[in-house]
């Protein structure tokens, strides 16, 4: 996915699927799973423009681990990886290691 580059204030980021404990035998199908609220960001756009017409560089950086929104962002799937385009108000939190 490194040919794609977000414009402006998007970000391109790839869930971060969970290590899942398994109680009491008990299989839980793929389809009732809710969808990781953790992504690792894999590119950044440029950033916004201010009113100034001044360019506000986006925070984070490739490579940052984050809270998103369950159902926010747009969906991409290319070489059968499944990315979001989220804008950056659209990401909850930086997860600090």
């Amino acid at each position: 996915m490194a040919n794609v580059k977000p414009l402006g204030d998007r970000i391109l980021v790839q869930r971060l699927e969970l290590d899942e404990e398994v109680r009491g035998g008990i299989i839980i199908p793929d389809t009732a799973k809710e969808k990781p609220l953790e992504a690792k960001v894999v590119a950044v756009g440029s950033g916004r423009l201010g009113e100034d017409g001044e360019r506000i560089p986006v925070e984070l950086s490739a490579g940052d681990r984050v809270l998103i929104s369950k159902y926010g962002g747009t969906e991409v799937k290319r070489d059968g990886i499944e990315h979001l385009i989220l804008r950056e108000d659209d990401i909850f939190g930086v997860i600090e290691k």
